[in-house]
Order: C-alpha cells, then sequence, then structure tokens
C-alpha cells in the first residue's frame, strides 16, 4: 500500500497535465460543509474531519461501495447554481496549486441538475436548474478560474450507463458548448451495464463522432477487455478511461498499442477501488511503461481517495520505478492526446518541451 504523498513535488516538480478528473469526485470539503449548512440539507458529520470519515476512504472497496460515496456529499451540492460554480472555480484554484498547467475535468450535467432531469438525483425537491445551465455554470467557473490562477482548464460531459435517455441531451450540450470550454464527452459509471449499439449511449456517440466531439470512455477499469473492445469499435473512443484490463486480450492490446490508443491511468484510484492487483509492482501500469503504450497519470476523484496527483506520482515513483524522464513522457502524451482544438494543443506541447529542456517529439 503506498504511503502519504510528499505533497511538495520533489519527485516531479515540473508542470503537468491531468486529463482524467471527476468534478463532482474533486469537490473541497469545507464547501460542502458550507453548502449544506447554507441550503438547510443535512449531512452525515459537522467537521471537515468527521466528514471525510464517511466520504474518503483509505483501503480497497470494489467499485461499487466507492460510488455510494458520492449519495453522502453530492445533495449538498447539486441543485444549486452559487455551488456549481464554486466547485469549478475552486478546481482550477486547487489544480494550480499541484502543478497543473491544464486539466480536463469530467462531469455528468444532470447529476448537477434539479430540472428537467427525469429521475431528479439526490432525492431532490425539484428546482429550475436544468443541465444546460449547469453546463455554463461550470464554464463560468473555469473561465473566472483561469483568469485567477493563469492555468487553463476545459471540461468533458459524462453520459450514465444507466441512464442512456439522458445521453442525446449530453451530445447536444457537448455541441452547444463546444466553443466556450466543452471538449469531449464521456461514458461512466459502472461497467457491468450493457452498451448496446442501439442504445442511447450508442446512437449519442455516433453523433458525437459524426460532428467532431472527442470521445473517451471508462472501459477496461473493472471490466474486461470486452467493454474496452466495444468502447473502440461501437462507441469510437479516441481515449480509454483506465483500460487495465485490455491487457488481458494480447491480441486487442497490441492493436490499441499500434493505435497509439491513450490510456487515461489513475493508479491510486485503482488500488482503492479494487480495479488492480493491490501490489503495486503488478500494476499493469508496469506494463504500460516497458511498451512505451501512451497513457497519462491522474488522480480521477481526489476528494474521495484523500489525494492530490502528487499521491500518484508518489506510487509510480517508488513502486514502479518511474524516472523524471517517464514522467516528462506521460504529461507530453497527455497534452498530445488532450481534447483542445490543434492550435492550443500545440502552444501547450511548446509550453512543455521549453518546461522540460527538450526537442520536440524528443521522447
Amino acid at each position: 500500500m503506498a504511503q502519504n504523498s510528499t505533497n511538495n513535488r520533489q519527485i516531479f516538480n515540473k508542470p503537468r497535465i491531468e486529463i482524467h478528473l471527476h468534478l463532482d469526485g474533486a469537490i473541497k470539503p469545507e464547501t460542502i460543509l458550507y453548502f449544506g449548512k447554507k441550503r438547510g440539507i443535512k449531512l452525515p458529520a459537522d467537521t471537515v474531519e468527521e466528514l471525510m470519515c464517511y466520504i474518503g476512504y483509505d483501503e480497497p472497496l470494489d467499485l461499487t461501495q466507492f460510488l455510494k460515496k458520492f449519495s453522502y456529499y453530492m445533495p449538498a451540492i447539486a441543485g444549486s447554481r452559487e455551488a456549481v460554480k464554486q466547485i469549478a472555480y475552486e478546481l482550477v484554484e486547487s489544480k494550480a496549486k499541484e502543478g497543473i498547467i491544464y486539466f480536463e475535468a469530467r462531469y455528468s450535467p444532470h447529476l448537477l441538475a434539479n430540472c428537467n432531469v427525469d429521475p431528479i438525483p439526490w432525492n431532490q425537491t425539484p428546482g429550475d436548474l436544468t443541465p444546460d445551465e449547469v453546463v455554463h455554470l461550470v464554464n463560468m467557473g473555469f473561465q473566472e478560474g483561469e483568469k485567477d490562477f493563469k492555468i487553463k482548464a476545459r471540461s468533458i460531459l459524462c453520459c450514465m450507463r444507466h441512464m442512456p435517455e439522458w445521453s442525446a441531451e449530453v451530445v447536444h450540450l457537448c455541441k452547444k458548448y463546444r466553443n466556450e470550454g466543452v471538449v469531449g464527452i464521456d461514458l461512466a459509471g459502472d461497467e457491468s451495464l450493457s452498451t448496446d449499439v442501439h442504445s442511447g449511449h450508442g446512437e449519442a456517440f455516433e453523433e458525437a463522432f459524426q460532428s467532431g466531439i472527442h470521445r473517451t470512455v471508462h472501459a477496461g477499469e473493472v471490466g474486461g477487455p470486452v467493454i474496452v473492445k466495444e468502447a473502440v469499435a461501437v462507441l469510437k473512443a479516441e481515449r480509454i478511461g483506465h483500460g487495465y484490463h485490455t491487457i488481458k486480450d494480447p491480441n486487442l492490446y497490441n492493436q490499441l498499442l499500434k493505435l497509439n490508443m491513450h490510456f487515461e491511468t489513475c493508479p491510486w484510484s485503482s488500488y482503492l477501488t479494487g480495479a488492480c492487483d493491490p501490489d503495486f509492482t503488478k500494476h499493469p501500469i508496469i506494463r504500460f511503461r516497458k511498451d512505451k503504450a501512451n497513457f497519462s497519470l491522474n488522480t480521477d476523484d481526489p476528494l474521495i481517495f484523500k489525494s492530490t496527483v502528487d499521491k500518484d506520482y508518489y506510487i509510480v515513483s517508488k513502486y514502479m520505478g518511474f524516472t523524471e524522464e517517464e514522467f516528462e513522457r506521460v504529461n507530453i502524451n497527455a497534452a498530445k492526446s488532450s481534447f483542445l482544438p490543434d492550435k492550443e494543443k500545440e502552444e501547450l506541447l511548446q509550453t512543455l518541451y521549453k518546461a522540460y529542456s527538450i526537442q520536440n517529439n524528443a521522447l
């Protein structure tokens, strides 16, 4: 099991990129308490320390138990315009402190709304905050954070496996806000649920593909290689969220290596969700590293995992032997695989090349 993060970035004290991060899994506990009190919504605890006993954890649980954690605190945030904008703004601040210069945060607009969504999530009383306005508020929070903290923030909108009825609106919102900070679409949730090509998800991702909307899919985290194959073949994913179990199918894995498919890996997350062997020296990331696969290092849900990106860097440094050159490589991979427009992507890459004192494409 990993030790606590050094929290001082001595392992890799250079600019970083993060592209697998959940907005609703990265909220400050102080903010949850503030809005719970302000809105009169009962929470399981009244202090940060007590609240984190319910939300956070340090030893592996299964993915289903992990997903239940959100129900403890999301009622305090969802349905509030002020809260939605504030959590977006504060995420930019938090990531700037971690040395991140660009991140993509994902979320389900429907899970933060309380109007024009069926069913209304988190047992909320119906209100007037729609999924559309949620996206607008997150965009505003990110844009204000960018100005104040001098880093770049973009968002990915999530379809949820258990709610294919929402997916048509998700892709519509991706298209509507593609010039205001939304850079892609994702499919998240329980991998055990079937994603039929004729379902709302399949139709939404086909429309995203036809419309030039970038696509990533959670697959191969706890599900088998067939879920990854489906993500690529049916949903036309350009990146795979996690993807650890891809290596169980050598043919598929080698095919994705040839395609330069990007794997959004999250080391500490994979330990706590039981996605991988708890022995980090047996982690699939070691295979990715050996094969020079296209992958990045990310936090996933730092609120629940009580972590920052420093913890993930610490883990791969201590247990997987990552060198500074390899840290540079995974961040350049992340920048190249980001969903930014080409011109902005090239600017981001040039910033990294300069900070890393390397020639273009030297890694």
